[in-house]
């Protein structure tokens, strides 16, 4: 679960700054936003695994940001808000937020309750197994596997290349861009578009070497995807 990527989407850097400390020092991949449009751009290209979001913002607010991604979808979301009207919250809850927390707060409660949510919402929220032709990849397991006539075979992979695969194994035949992959599986780093072919190179290496060979494509000017097909 600490492997979950978080999305902060909050207008003032400094309260930013304090969640996304507060979750990586937990070992959560974190990315931020500063407004509404680029919260939902970020949660349409990243598929993060709980969004933390604050109601004032500029753009769209945090009530219309929540209405999109329940159109989207049922990404966990905990509301982080100055306002503490129980009419707000009601209205945050009644949208589909999954938690509530008003400010000011104590950053350890907001991770606190983000794991307590990832805990009740896992089954929906990309937490299961996931198969992607022969692959066998499970999150909670930190496992990833390829299933051949001989049996199962289990990947040696280190965290960044299971955090790849994870992440586009939860989007199979979807073409993933290199800075894509950058933001969500190394935002902490200063990676480059070249350390994901590196990365991706391993991948395919130990893919090959498990009867997977050809699972992991590169698309020509995009970036990679996995191929649900191989082995049909």
């Amino acid at each position: 679960m600490n492997n979950a990527l978080i999305l902060i989407i909050e207008d003032e850097p400094e309260i930013a700054e304090i969640i996304e400390a507060y979750f990586a020092r937990e070992g959560f991949r974190v990315i931020t936003a500063g407004d509404g449009p680029l919260g939902l751009a970020h949660h349409h290209r990243l598929r993060p695994d709980l969004v933390v979001l604050d109601i004032k913002l500029p753009g769209l607010d945090g009530y219309e940001v929540l209405a999109a991604i329940r159109r989207r979808g049922d990404t966990p979301v905990i509301m982080v808000t100055a306002l503490a009207e129980d009419l707000d919250k009601l209205q945050a809850l009644r949208i589909g937020a999954d938690d509530y927390v008003v400010k000011p707060f104590n950053p350890l409660e907001i991770v606190a309750r983000a794991k307590a949510v990832l805990r009740r919402t896992v089954g929906r929220s990309g937490g299961h197994v996931l198969r992607v032709g022969p692959l066998v990849v499970d999150p909670q397991a930190y496992r990833a596997a390829v299933d051949n006539e001989a049996g199962s075979v289990t990947l040696d992979l280190t965290r960044t290349e299971f955090r790849i695969l994870a992440h586009m194994a939860a989007s199979p035949d979807r073409a993933f861009e290199r800075s894509e992959l950058v933001d969500a599986c190394l935002p902490e780093s200063e990676a480059l578009d070249r350390t994901v072919d590196s990365h991706v190179s391993n991948l395919r290496r130990k893919l090959a070497g498990a009867g997977a060979d050809g699972l992991l494509v590169g698309v020509r000017g995009v970036g990679y995807r996995l191929d649900s097909s191989h082995g049909r």
